[in-house]
């Protein structure tokens, strides 16, 4: 099959197909999950920062490598190491920002070839607390600029601090 085909098929079947959607996609400039360019609030040559796409909560976001490692059990400590410490500041800041009460964090990186990254998800004080926040439904992506900016802001903030 060549790029052109697999453009048109769901990241399910490029998993299947042993092709990480995520290293896919990047090769690609956005084809499978189109340009994040409003959600990317840090990259460097390790990680990158962003809004999910398709939440299950505002605020939800994720935490991926760049470069392709199955899970955390492939990749280096260091990296490990540096997106913990991106996810606790994020949750801080997400707390701060949202106002939710809670922000969970959760890895399922479980196909034949996914890609590793974390997702933080908001809960509210309206919400039920436990497990069945990681499958809430999913909603489309509503850019909040002054939440963005703040949130940047205070990312900008804590790397500031932390050179």
């Amino acid at each position: 099959m060549d790029d052109k085909q697999l453009i048109k098929l769901s990241p399910g079947e490029l998993v299947d197909l042993g092709i990480c959607p995520t290293c896919f996609n990047r090769k690609h400039n956005g084809a499978i999950f189109g340009d994040n360019s409003d959600k990317l609030l840090y990259e460097d040559h390790e990680i990158e920062c962003f809004f999910v796409g398709n939440p299950r909560a505002d605020g939800h976001m994720c935490i991926s490598t760049i470069d392709h490692y199955h899970d955390m059990s492939e990749a280096p400590d260091y990296i490990n190491e540096k997106i913990i410490r991106f996810a606790k500041q994020f949750m801080i800041i997400i707390k701060e920002v949202y106002q939710c009460e809670r922000v969970y964090m959760c890895t399922m990186c479980d196909g034949p070839n996914n890609h590793y990254h974390i997702q933080l998800i908001p809960r509210y004080s309206y919400e039920k607390r436990g497990s069945k926040n990681f499958v809430k439904e999913r909603h489309n992506y509503i850019y909040d600029e002054a939440k963005f900016r703040q949130v940047k802001s205070l990312l900008n903030e804590y790397l500031l601090k932390n050179r």
